[in-house]
């Protein structure tokens, strides 16, 4: 969806503008990949995807992410296997705008995880976060900004999206749900200010029990998205969301796209 070259494809066709993104956050260093790929390197199924070298495929119970990126702009390699098990799904979708044209589905919002990297040699195991996102009109005509978190609680997860939309509307979810996926009363959040990004400044603000949250890490400091670890308080509980900023008056800056390539890197043909 913030693919340069999909923006400047005439003809639109989703098929030629695919990629598998995968990210490490280390304690001195991380990976980024987003290599953009065409319609020959993509096949499908009902319980497969396959998009270049890495594919995803569903059995029934358990979603396998079998991984082989190059980062950019420097090259190294991401290679191994994931695998998610959600122990239930949530109803949905929600729609994000007023004409219905934008759906979201947090659709796994906590599920058990195993990560069985070889390329770096990681592993580990812990809580993953499974969602879709579609839409009929590009998001930046739609939005002006957003922002989203999700925590881990002790059954199930949490999760805040509020969106700002062109015409002036808002919209603020206050959602959680219990292990199984079932959906369960959470009160509206406190609005609660955070610091903006050091580097491009992006504005980042979230909610919480209490009105107060602190930034415990910035993983992503673009000049129109911010990813950060916070540490606050919902339902009652000490949690430590992951929470996104993006602003999409800047990402319709023309300068902003002609940057994007050097992070999503096309092949030739």
């Amino acid at each position: 969806m913030f693919s340069p070259y999909y923006a400047w494809d005439p003809s639109r066709d989703p098929f030629r503008h695919c990629a598998v993104n995968v990210v490490l956050y280390g304690e001195r260093s991380n990976r980024f990949c987003m290599t953009e790929r065409g319609r020959r390197a993509v096949s499908r199924d009902a319980t497969h995807l396959a998009i270049g070298p890495s594919d995803l495929a569903w059995d029934g119970t358990t979603l396998t992410i079998t991984l082989d990126e190059v980062t950019a702009p420097i090259p190294s390699r991401v290679r191994g296997t994931v695998r998610v098990r959600p122990t239930g799904l949530t109803p949905g979708p929600f729609t994000l705008d007023a004409g219905g044209q934008h759906r979201w589905w947090p659709m796994a919002p906590s599920s058990p995880v195993e990560v069985a990297l070889t390329e770096p040699a990681l592993a580990w195991t812990g809580t993953a976060y499974f969602d879709t996102n579609h839409g009929d009109t590009p998001l930046e005509d739609a939005f002006s900004d957003w922002t989203w978190c999700r925590a881990d609680l002790t059954d199930g997860a949490a999760i805040l999206y509020d969106v700002r939309r062109r015409d002036g509307t808002v919209q603020n979810l206050s959602l959680r749900f219990d292990g199984t996926g079932a959906p369960r009363d959470m009160d509206p959040p406190r609005p609660a200010a955070l610091p903006p990004t050091r580097l491009w400044r992006i504005p980042r603000a979230t909610r919480s029990d209490d009105g107060a949250a602190r930034v415990a890490r910035t993983f992503e400091d673009t000049p129109f998205y911010a990813r950060s670890l916070l540490e606050t308080r919902l339902c009652g509980q000490a949690v430590r969301p992951v929470h996104e900023s993006l602003s999409l008056d800047r990402f319709r800056n023309p300068l902003v796209r002609w940057m994007l390539p050097f992070r999503m890197p096309r092949p030739l043909g």
